[in-house]
């Protein structure tokens, strides 16, 4: 009898592991949709709100990443009242509202009504990515947590492929021929009647886009997701971190970690969502440039599936990270040797640079943070803002916006120095502790 019941427990526990994972994965799949199609909506709302420049048509990753920023900590006080899945499914009912904020906003083409839309739906996702991170990192062993971190990556990158495919087939079809038109009408009258046209194109998929995740937060609700004992989770890596500690200041790999991810997700957003303006400057046409974020989603996927295979039983998160951050180092200076479509083709293989890193860096900042894992995975969190300051860095460096820098040259200043801080936190940062 106590044989079975040993037996019985490995593979419920198994099955209850696995389960969470599919919802989680599916979680990711949502948030990568969404968060993918800012590169297509930079394009495009800087041609239907006829934005001067591209500082302004960056403060869409700005608006929407600085709510990282603001509202990670209180969502990690919103989790500890929720727990993890009603924290969730909050997260996914605020997303559904910045979502219909989009309607109001195309009618009247206002950039700040799509801004303030942007924002909430960061709200709903840093709440989203508290509550997930963590959960997915001690849901099993500490030691393969880059490895369920990276299915949770192919899922967020498969929705990154297609999400900007999706939204700029809708959106910027015929676009260059579009841009063309508009340039060229002089009667006010007929320039604002083909804006709007193309303002409501965004109206229907955002009304979807609504519904359904509306409809995914009540699903989510009701789901079996098991809630797990985050403040008793223990790791192995660094022994008795949590001895004597107050507050997660007293954890200096974790308070690096933070760093590195906003470092990180700030060369991942330039990779990502930058490329399309990087093309646009280099004078490649509307409909070639709405494709580029997609290219470098494919590259990330791919470094997504090797690190599926390869961590831990090849190599540890540590060394995926070194190796993840000296790739983004040569790809980086291939970037600001090249021009035309090689110069893009290198800035897309910063996708499989960047891949490994975001699973790589969270398990080992939240390492042994026992009951300090939601407020410390907060902090984190709050890293993501680097998405909103990189790309507006870059625009405001580069020719014709800001400084008059040469292109290459802006981009290069802005993911160089954070690769090679992402190479010192996999070597010697990730270990700091307070003496």
């Amino acid at each position: 009898m106590t044989t079975a019941n040993t037996l019985a427990a490995p593979a419920s526990r198994q099955r209850t592991n696995t389960t969470a994972i599919f919802i989680i994965g599916f979680l990711f799949f949502i948030f990568g949709f969404i968060t993918w199609l800012n590169g297509s909506l930079i394009q495009f709302l800087k041609l239907v709100c006829q934005l001067e420049n591209d500082v302004q048509a960056f403060f869409v990753t700005t608006a929407f990443y600085m709510a990282y920023f603001f509202l990670a900590m209180p969502s990690s006080v919103i989790l500890k009242r929720t727990g993890f899945k009603k924290g969730m499914a909050l997260g996914l009912f605020v997303m559904a509202i910045g979502s219909v904020i989009f309607i109001p906003a195309a009618k009247e083409r206002s950039f700040g009504l799509f801004l303030t839309g942007l924002f909430i739906q960061g709200t709903g996702l840093a709440l989203l990515q508290t509550a997930s991170n963590p959960y997915i990192s001690i849901i099993g062993p500490i030691e393969s947590a880059a490895k369920r971190i990276s299915i949770m990556g192919i899922c967020n990158k498969v929705a990154g492929i297609i999400s900007p495919l999706i939204l700029s087939a809708v959106l910027l079809s015929n676009a260059t021929e579009l841009e063309q038109k508009i340039d060229a009408t002089t009667v006010p009258a007929d320039k604002e009647q083909l804006l709007n046209a193309l303002a409501g194109r965004v109206v229907s998929p955002y009304i979807i886009l609504a519904v359904l995740l509306a409809t995914l937060s009540f699903c989510l609700l009701k789901s079996p997701l098991p809630e797990p004992a985050a403040d008793k989770a223990e790791t192995t890596t660094l022994p008795n971190l949590t001895d004597n500690k107050k507050s997660i200041w007293d954890f200096p790999h974790l308070v690096l970690g933070a760093l590195c991810i906003f470092l990180y997700v700030g060369v991942e957003v330039m990779a990502g969502d930058a490329i399309g303006i990087y093309g646009k400057t280099m004078g490649m046409p509307l409909d070639v440039t709405k494709k580029f974020t997609s290219y470098t989603l494919a590259a990330m996927l791919v470094g997504y599936v090797v690190g599926i295979f390869t961590i831990p039983k090849i190599i540890s998160q540590q060394m995926a990270l070194k190796v993840s951050a000296i790739l983004g180092i040569l790809f980086s200076v291939a970037v600001f040797v090249t021009q035309g479509y090689t110069a893009i083709t290198f800035i897309a293989l910063l996708g499989l640079a960047n891949a490994l890193m975001w699973p790589a860096i969270w398990p080992l900042a939240i390492d042994k943070l026992g009951k300090f894992t939601k407020t410390g995975s907060a902090l984190l969190v709050m890293g993501i803002a680097g998405g909103a300051v990189l790309p507006l860095l870059y625009a405001t460096l580069k020719k014709e916006t800001g400084l008059n820098l040469p292109n290459n040259l802006a981009f290069f200043i802005c993911v160089l120095p954070c690769y090679l801080y992402i190479l010192y936190y996999s070597i010697k940062g990730y270990k700091a502790e307070r003496k």
